[in-house]
């Protein structure tokens, strides 16, 4: 049966909103008048369709093609908020905007969601066909904020964690920044080597027919496959390249990917910080925005990267639904959520406070996710530099050796 989402009311005036399986809107409504309640609105759930992902731009082989980027979305969302606070209307206000936005693709989409808000539909209807953009997430809040009247209130409440989420993004970026230039310069530097110095080296040792230890002439033959073969290894860089966003799309992929990084020591507090953190500041977001918490929870399991947080939600969603409260829910799994997210919520639960302290929760869990990631850029520093001297070292020994043999003989 499909399952919809309803708001309803009883004759006290009392609000109601929720999600049922029925087999239409006529059951749904009986049903909801067996609990004296009277149905409002109700929306059936859309089953998400398989699409064929594109190879290049957003979900595709190469994510850096095309999108829209987290900081363009979250200006707009600032200023969106901003302008209706202002007393603009809605069309005149992503008009503007639409006129401000550099991106082409993003102007386009502004533009559309423009002309349909002009010929009738709502904002949050007019957002659905541009779910690539604007997240599930969004599009709920929205919805949320247009029924209750509250939009400007949703869309701060959006920029917040907008701003929240590109801050934690760029702490990690920024602390991975030094040792990922390090990496390519080294892996540049010795391709360099390869190409220009030895196959020169190999010829002056050819000539003076020296015997050559097994790694000059590993060094050799390396050198010689990128000189002659260089074609192959353009294939095997786009080929690497293919593999390495190819694989964490197949469930399979996924799942070990996602498994290795909650076993890496120094990586796995940081994989469980950030998606705890995305956990509890999504969560606060929609319920402070009126969402009802078994919906709040589907939309949270859809913004998560790791499968095993997925799973955890999607496992807490269905005992929900059964009458058991979310820390309940969350308890047998502290294994993968810290058991701080468990307490936290259940004290919220028993205050009535759930959203603030996620929100604070939130905060927690993003500055110790932004030490935990330059405490991983602490230790690659000198891990790196361990081997560029160990790769410099090998190098430096394989060709040496050879000439100092030579001039042994020489002598």
């Amino acid at each position: 049966m499909p399952k919809y989402f309803y708001i309803a009311k009883s004759l006290k005036g009392e609000e109601k909103s929720g999600a049922l399986e029925a087999k239409d809107i006529r059951q749904l409504a009986k049903s909801l008048r067996e609990q004296s309640f009277i149905l409002i609105k109700a929306e059936a759930e859309e089953k998400n369709k398989k699409r064929p992902r594109p190879f290049f731009g957003k979900g595709g082989a190469f994510p850096f093609f095309g999108g829209v980027s987290l900081k363009e979305k979250m200006f707009f969302t600032r200023n969106l908020q901003v302008m209706i606070s202002a007393g603009l209307s809605l069309p005149r206000a992503l008009e503007t905007l639409t006129i401000q936005s550099k991106s082409k693709k993003f102007k386009k989409v502004l533009s559309d969601i423009k002309e349909e808000i002009v010929k009738g539909k709502s904002f949050s209807d007019a957002l659905s066909p541009h779910s690539n953009i604007f997240s599930e997430l969004f599009q709920n809040m929205v919805k949320v904020g247009e029924e209750a009247g509250t939009l400007e209130k949703v869309l701060k409440i959006l920029a917040n964690q907008m701003e929240k989420e590109h801050e934690l993004k760029s702490r990690i970026q920024g602390a991975m920044i030094y040792p990922a230039v390090i990496i390519c310069a080294l892996i540049g530097i010795g391709i360099l080597m390869l190409v220009m110095v030895v196959p020169k080296l190999a010829e002056i040792f050819k000539e003076l027919q020296v015997e050559l230890p097994i790694t000059t002439k590993l060094i050799i033959a390396l050198g010689t496959f990128f000189v002659e073969k260089w074609y192959l290894v353009i294939l095997i860089i786009f080929f690497l390249i293919f593999i390495f966003f190819q694989v964490p799309r197949t469930k399979r992929g996924k799942f070990v990917l996602d498994t290795f990084l909650l076993k890496v020591p120094i990586i796995s507090p940081i994989i469980r910080e950030t998606n705890s953190a995305t956990t509890v500041r999504t969560l606060s977001s929609l319920i402070s925005s009126g969402v009802p918490l078994v919906r709040s929870l589907e939309i949270v399991s859809g913004t998560l990267g790791n499968i095993h947080f997925k799973s955890v939600l999607i496992e807490a969603v269905e005992k929900v639904k059964k009458g058991e409260k979310l820390s309940e829910a969350l308890n047998p799994h502290q294994d993968i959520y810290p058991p701080i997210v468990v307490q936290m919520i259940a004290v919220g639960e028993e205050t009535g406070e759930t959203s603030n302290i996620l929100a604070k929760l939130a905060d927690f869990f993003e500055e110790e996710a932004g030490r935990a990631t330059q405490n991983l850029a602490s230790v690659i520093e000198p891990v790196v530099m361990l081997i560029i001297g160990a790769a410099v070292g090998f190098f430096a020994v394989s060709m040496v050796q050879p000439m100092y043999s030579m001039l042994q003989t020489i002598q």
